[in-house]
């Protein structure tokens, strides 16, 4: 972060410096909210939580280096003396106000002759996010300073510590933008108004926040609405409910996609026996090869995604194909593929699960298993998914049987709609189990996998299968 004075900090967050303060205290470190990972001139952000509150780590923080502690009451250490602190009445808040402020200093130091020209790029949609926003930040990388979220810090709190890590050298800011409600992108694009908004796809992700698929396409299309005044909308023209934000869009639209009017194309598209796509990047009936290193046919749109916002940032279309020719997954448990010694091949896509994107990875999954090899479909739950849950698992199921999966593993009761929806599409005998959970669920494939088999791991994070892709891909499947 760009160095601030505590006074500063309290003006901006509408806090109090607790008694003893120095208002010239700077705070010239990053803005950390795990005390593990404080360094000196830190602001260390206590942030209450379901599980742990921040406030209880405050004094550790300190220990570590930190300089000035935003949090909801003053605080003291184990002996009693008091912590640097600066009060607020809602610590989230004011980190999102702390954002927005540093943003906008850094925005008119970066408009100043010989600044550094800052573009802040968002991407949003049900599917997709992450590995779009990685596919981005390797394309901007090669072309200057580039800040992007770690993992997938998308909400109230990721979004404005990735802003918060931008400074006076940072030329490109790459956020991504979730939402699981209306109105969340509209404070998140009140804390950081993008130059060029990306926005992928309107699916089933997160139903259950919403209310339905149109109400999901509404809280969507505020990223667009979000954009500064000249702002760019990238929109996915196969998409109808994504086009249709064209009218929202405040400046210039670029399209991608398969339709023929797309701004950005992909042709000839073909995929090896790794499960790896090639294309033909076409803009403006010019041509550009392609050899994605990300596995899943379902890459090509966030590749195309990706172009088609290196293109409005003014790379060439020759720059641009070689750069996503050159990039590779960044962010864990997100079709990780790994070549086991023991000749198992394990795709380890257990961060995150909705409908959509289950579909993508089962057909990947076919492709690289192909007719010699064994598919073995390991899913948990798909969550937030609403009163359309069930129909949604089952509708897995049939996927299942319709792409020839030769075993299926189902976890967790939340989960059990895939077993039924395959046995409804024609499964029988063994080719469907299910087991209560991840250490279930390690036991029988320690039994059951041999060389050769191709085994996806699939589910919504907080179903847990990351746990149990972490043991497969460490080849220790025992509890």
């Amino acid at each position: 972060m760009i160095a601030l004075t505590a006074a500063e900090i309290a003006d901006v967050t509408g806090g109090v410096l607790a008694p003893g303060v120095p208002a010239a205290t700077v705070v010239s470190g990053p803005v950390i909210v795990d005390s593990r990972e404080v360094d000196q001139g830190a602001l260390f952000v206590a942030l209450p939580g379901e599980n742990v509150d921040g406030h209880d780590y405050a004094a550790s923080a300190v220990a570590a280096g930190a300089v000035l502690v935003l949090a909801a009451r003053e605080l003291v250490d184990a002996s009693g003396s008091a912590l640097p602190t600066l009060v607020v009445p809602d610590v989230e808040r004011a980190l999102g106000d702390l954002a927005r402020e540093v943003l906008v200093r850094l925005r008119l130091a970066a408009a100043a002759p010989g600044g550094s020209g800052l573009q802040v790029l968002a991407v949003t949609g049900s599917v997709g996010k992450t590995t779009t926003k990685d596919l981005l930040s390797q394309l901007c990388a090669e072309s200057g300073p580039t800040v992007a979220p770690v993992r997938s810090f998308n909400n109230e709190i990721g979004l404005p510590l990735t802003v918060l890590r931008a400074d006076e050298h940072t030329r490109y800011l790459v956020l991504e933008m979730g939402a699981s409600g209306p109105g969340h992108l509209t404070y998140l694009t009140d804390v950081a108004p993008p130059d060029i908004a990306v926005v992928l796809v309107v699916g089933h992700a997160h139903l259950g926040g919403f209310g339905g698929i149109e109400a999901v396409a509404t809280a969507k299309a505020e990223l667009v609405d979000g954009l500064v005044a000249d702002g760019v909308a990238i929109l996915n023209a196969d998409d109808p409910r994504v086009a249709a934000m064209a009218g929202r869009a405040p400046g210039k639209i670029i399209t991608f996609g398969n339709a023929p009017a797309s701004t950005v194309r992909a042709h000839d598209v073909r995929v090896d026996r790794t499960g790896r796509a090639s294309f033909q990047l076409v803009v403006d009936g010019r041509h550009a090869p392609v050899q994605l290193l990300l596995v899943g046919e379902h890459h090509v749109h966030n590749a195309l995604a990706a172009a088609a916002a290196g293109l409005a940032l003014g790379l060439r279309l020759d720059e641009v194909a070689e750069r996503l020719s050159r990039a590779d997954a960044l962010s864990p448990h997100r079709m990780h593929v790994v070549e086991r010694a023991d000749g198992v091949t394990v795709v380890d896509d257990s961060y995150n699960a909705n409908p959509d994107s289950v579909r993508a990875a089962l057909r990947a999954l076919a492709v690289l298993a192909g007719r010699d090899r064994r598919s073995v479909a390991v899913l948990g739950e798909m969550m937030e998914l609403g009163p359309d849950a069930r129909t949604e698992h089952e509708m897995i199921g049939l996927q299942v049987v319709r792409l020839n999966i030769g075993l299926t593993v189902v976890v967790g009761t939340g989960a059990e709609g895939i077993a039924a929806g395959a046995v409804r599409e024609g499964s029988w005998g063994d080719e469907v189990v299910i087991v209560a959970d991840v250490d279930a669920a390690a036991d029988l494939l320690e039994s059951e996998l041999r060389p050769g088999d191709v085994v996806l791991v699939k589910s919504s994070k907080d179903a847990g299968l990351w746990r149990l892709g972490d043991r497969l891909v460490a080849a220790e499947v025992t509890p």
